[in-house]
């Protein structure tokens, strides 16, 4: 628990800051329209369905107002370290961006889902308190109609009566500005959790891509939701001159006796744009700044396909800027003018030029191939729009005296970057360079997927050995899928001095690593380091090094600590 602890105290803490909040919200409201005197009518029409329709609200305004701000990725970057040079646990924090969208827009669900049965049940409550179902209170109150002469106002929002009674509240629902904008709210956000689904978004990507933008029409439809003024409440002179403790018994009375005169009643202000008004702003100018940069030229340096179907692009922008392992998104309107890419670029910050290695994985990529397959040699490509750098959590790679880099598949990518940026910093004697000793794992399925990265770590290894540090780099390679002929050609060349698969001296390994005994080996070479332990892989992995940086850490202060981080897009 105390290993946990150490990599997630702060998480924990944020979640349950989070969840305090809300759980507040709930609560104050609900209490709020069960005691509120000036509701003691409307709670007579509508009983307990009204804090249940009210108390999600309260908590629908909030998380509304969060749910933008996670995937305003100039505004991360930003607090991440362009100005403000937060710690390394709010740096993490930052990293988890994407955990914290998804649980707001869980609680959206939710409370959308009970703000719904709610408002539902108080339509057919309405209604029937319109038709007479239920005592001469309730049917007083819902004969209130506006009336400028004798300053009446109403209570009871469904005021229509010359069609029949069941139709009546499907009538009220896709009529009134509360009810049509609710089913546009509700619809919306339909489509977009279920395009969410982790199969929809890594089959039809598209199909999330083009849904999610149905946000538009979420919040367009959140900040006139509350113009209707479904949910009203006795004003506060009428309250003063009507006392319903007194007078609900005596409805014959209205307006005859000074001491009942007729009710007055009134809808509250909205209040949604209030808490929305703010992120909005704030993610139109990250769209403003998307745009900005999307109009800006790049120019193709270099476009290399490499073996396993991987598509090298080297570009260049003016005033363009990176640092270790950020990523970029990429717009090649010959394709979509809508979708963009993430990818993490491959080349260092020492370098005047940007790169990215992009897998074919979906419709997206395997067009961008195509489109380059058949370019003429040395020919400028499509038009690209570049949006970035962004920040990810092996930006602090630097930041640890020890690192572990495990990447899969194409998940290597950000780690040629930190690789990169290394062999410059030896050459150039970087005396900022803090970190002593990297540890390096590669997984991959099939052998030419190591082609195209094995030069990098040849010219790495050569380095090391000229400068007398080839304790500074450990590598480990481990291919996860081979057949028989690869078996036999590997059992002929063992006795060779360098690997078979990569030209490399370190021997590439076969099936997957034993991460207990990776960890162990690192923690007995580093008895007194913090580590830092990087992935850009599947979240099945990330799941298995997390539990491993919290087994293997000690909760002595002197002893190694493991910090695990991952990419996340």
């Amino acid at each position: 628990m105390g290993n946990w602890f150490v990599n997630n105290w702060f998480s924990a803490t944020i979640i349950c800051v989070w969840m305090g909040i809300n759980i507040f919200l709930f609560v104050w409201f609900y209490f709020l329209y069960v005691m509120d005197e000036h509701f003691f009518y409307t709670r007579h029409l509508l009983g307990s369905a009204l804090p249940w329709a009210r108390a999600p609200a309260a908590v629908l305004n909030f998380n509304c107002m969060l749910i933008l701000l996670p995937v305003c990725r100039n505004l991360l970057s930003l607090l991440r370290g362009s100005f403000v040079r937060c710690s390394r646990t709010m740096r993490k924090q930052l990293d988890k961006n994407l955990t914290f969208h998804k649980l707001v827009a869980y609680m959206i669900a939710l409370m959308t889902a009970v703000h719904t049965v709610a408002h539902l049940l108080n339509v057919e409550w309405f209604n029937n308190s319109r038709q007479g179902v239920y005592d001469n209170l309730s049917t007083a109150l819902s004969n209130l109609e506006d009336d400028p002469d004798d300053k009446t106002t109403f209570l009871n929002p469904v005021q229509i009566t010359d069609i029949k009674p069941q139709q009546i509240p499907t009538h009220f629902v896709f009529t009134s500005i509360a009810g049509l904008t609710g089913v546009i709210i509700t619809l919306a956000l339909i489509l977009i959790i279920t395009s969410s689904m982790e199969v929809i978004r890594r089959s039809y990507f598209e199909v999330f891509w083009y849904t999610h933008h149905l946000f538009v029409f979420f919040f367009a439809g959140l900040v006139i939701h509350g113009i209707g003024y479904v949910v009203r409440r006795q004003t506060k002179k009428s309250f003063e001159e009507h006392n319903p403790f007194f007078c609900q018994n005596r409805t014959e009375d209205w307006g005859k006796i000074p001491e009942c005169p007729i009710p007055q009643f009134e809808g509250g202000p909205a209040q949604t744009w209030w808490y929305v008004i703010g992120p909005m702003i704030i993610y139109l100018c990250e769209r403003l700044l998307r745009f900005i940069r999307y109009m800006q030229n790049v120019q193709y340096r270099k476009i290399v396909m490499r073996p396993s179907k991987v598509l090298e692009l080297q570009l260049v922008k003016k005033s363009f800027k990176m640092d270790v392992g950020q990523y970029v998104f990429l717009n090649c309107p010959a394709i979509s003018q809508l979708e963009w890419h993430p990818f993490t670029m491959t080349s260092a910050p020492e370098e005047d030029f940007f790169s990215v290695h992009i897998r074919s994985a979906g419709d997206w990529t395997d067009k961008l191939i195509d489109i380059m397959q058949k370019l003429p040699e040395g020919a400028q490509g499509p038009k690209m729009g570049v949006d970035g750098p962004f920040g990810t959590a092996s930006e602090d790679v630097f930041d640890y005296e020890v690192s572990m880099l495990v990447g899969a598949g194409i998940g290597v990518t950000p780690f040629a970057s930190i690789l990169k940026s290394i062999w410059y910093k030896f050459k150039d004697n970087d005396p900022k360079l803090r970190t002593r000793k990297i540890y390096f794992y590669w997984l991959c399925r099939e052998t030419h997927a190591f082609e195209w990265f094995a030069d990098l770590l040849k010219a790495q290894e050569n380095e090391m050995e000229e400068r007398g540090m080839g304790d500074f780099l450990t590598y480990k390679l481990f291919l996860t899928g081979w057949d028989q002929n690869h078996a036999n050609y590997v059992m002929i060349n063992v006795d060779r001095d360098t690997d078979v698969v990569t030209g490399l001296k370190q021997k590439t390994h076969y099936g997957r690593p034993n991460w207990d005994k990776e960890f162990e080996e690192v923690r007995k070479e580093n008895p007194t380091s913090v580590v830092g332990t990087f992935l850009c892989g599947p979240e099945a992995l990330a799941k298995v090094l997390e539990k491993k940086c919290a087994k293997y850490s000690d909760v002595d202060p002197r002893k190694t600590k493991f910090y695990f981080n991952k990419e996340n897009f």
